[in-house]
């Protein structure tokens, strides 16, 4: 008896469907590819489409129980409609307006808070009262209380960064709302700032390379006016060098400041360009002051303040500052040097341009 093997393979074919089960073989190559190949693109959110866009919805939305916050999300284009800025990473544009309060909850999914606008907001974590000025970093690390409180009649804008897409991937997402609208306040305000805010620890030169910490920073602000203090100091101690960066740093243990979440500062010095390299897992850029651009994957992407861009893992990318300029950053670094599968890669010569990207504009 001849058998067809065409005829063979489809009816094994099927019948392996049919039970739940895949032939590696068949897809082997999408599985293990040779370098990252994230379904998230390189894009940019412009300050000028979403601030307005964000006043419009203060005066529409309120801010209350069921909602729980007034939040724009950076919705990468490359993930399918969902509101991730990254495979692995979360950024979005909260809105606070006057004398309004965020209900307290927590959650799994750790979070930082990147002041761009505002005065008079403090966001309580654990009953610490932290006051929140531009340019400073509030961390609520994962199943922490945390709610958001105005104390002026002006509103206030800023950068929230979450590992939310990276939990869920591990099914991980608890949530818990508070029993009453605002936690407590225990103690004198700022209590972490008055233990922690004068350590040396609390900044790392460039990058975190070797500690490790499976809890987070106990310093929950790091103030922007000791940020620009101890950049302007490696500057005037590398007057010759393109850039100077720091990483914010757990005090205690020197790691990162959360388990799953590097943040940090970059300064780029006018004129200048910084080396252009790769790097395993994704990067979230906010622009917190200055005016330039960065190449990713040979595209020109032109920025300035407050606009907000992303880096897929292991795209090319190099920064160039026409004015002193300075780039706040999170990225799943931590996660990945825990796992020992992070990986850099310095490139030989700055990329070609190919094209410049366009930011969406919208209907304002």
């Amino acid at each position: 008896m001849t058998v067809n093997i065409d005829q063979a393979l489809e009816a094994f074919y099927r019948d392996v469907d049919a039970v739940g089960l895949a032939p590696l073989w068949t897809v082997t190559g999408e599985l293990l590819t040779p370098t990252p190949r994230p379904k998230a693109v390189p894009w940019l959110w412009s300050a000028r489409t979403y601030r307005p866009l964000a006043e419009r919805a203060i005066g529409l939305i309120p801010v209350e129980r069921g909602g729980e916050r007034r939040v724009l999300s950076l919705r990468n284009p490359g993930l399918g409609g969902r509101p991730y800025a990254a495979g692995t990473l979360w950024g979005a544009v909260q809105c606070l307006g006057g004398r309004e309060t965020a209900p307290a909850h927590r959650h799994t999914p750790g979070a930082i808070r990147f002041v761009l606008e505002g005065e008079g907001v403090f966001t309580t974590v654990n009953g610490d009262a932290c006051d929140m000025r531009p340019g400073d970093l509030v961390l609520t690390p994962a199943w922490a209380w945390h709610d958001h409180s105005s104390t002026t009649d002006g509103s206030m804008l800023w950068f929230d960064g979450l590992d939310l897409p990276m939990i869920e991937a591990l099914d991980g997402i608890f949530f818990e709302p508070h029993p009453a609208t605002s936690q407590p306040v225990d103690g004198e305000r700022n209590r972490s700032v008055a233990a922690y805010g004068a350590s040396s620890g609390r900044f790392a030169d460039e990058q975190v390379t070797g500690a490790l910490d499976p809890k987070p920073s106990p310093l929950l602000i790091y103030r922007w006016n000791d940020t620009a203090a101890e950049l302007d100091r490696r500057a005037a101690e590398r007057p010759d060098a393109p850039t100077v960066a720091v990483e914010f740093a757990n005090p205690r243990s020197g790691a990162s400041v959360l388990p799953t979440l590097a943040c940090g500062v970059r300064r780029l010095i006018a004129g200048r360009s910084t080396t252009p390299c790769r790097r395993s897992g994704n990067q979230i850029f906010v622009v917190h002051r200055g005016v330039g651009h960065s190449v990713i994957d040979e595209q020109r992407f032109d920025w300035e303040p407050g606009d907000m861009f992303v880096v897929p893992s292991w795209s090319a990318v190099e920064h160039h500052a026409a004015e002193n300029a300075d780039l706040f950053g999170i990225s799943d670094a931590p996660v990945l040097r825990a796992l020992g599968i992070y990986r850099e890669e310095t490139l030989a010569a700055a990329q070609a341009v190919t094209s410049t990207f366009v930011p969406q504009q919208g209907v304002l």
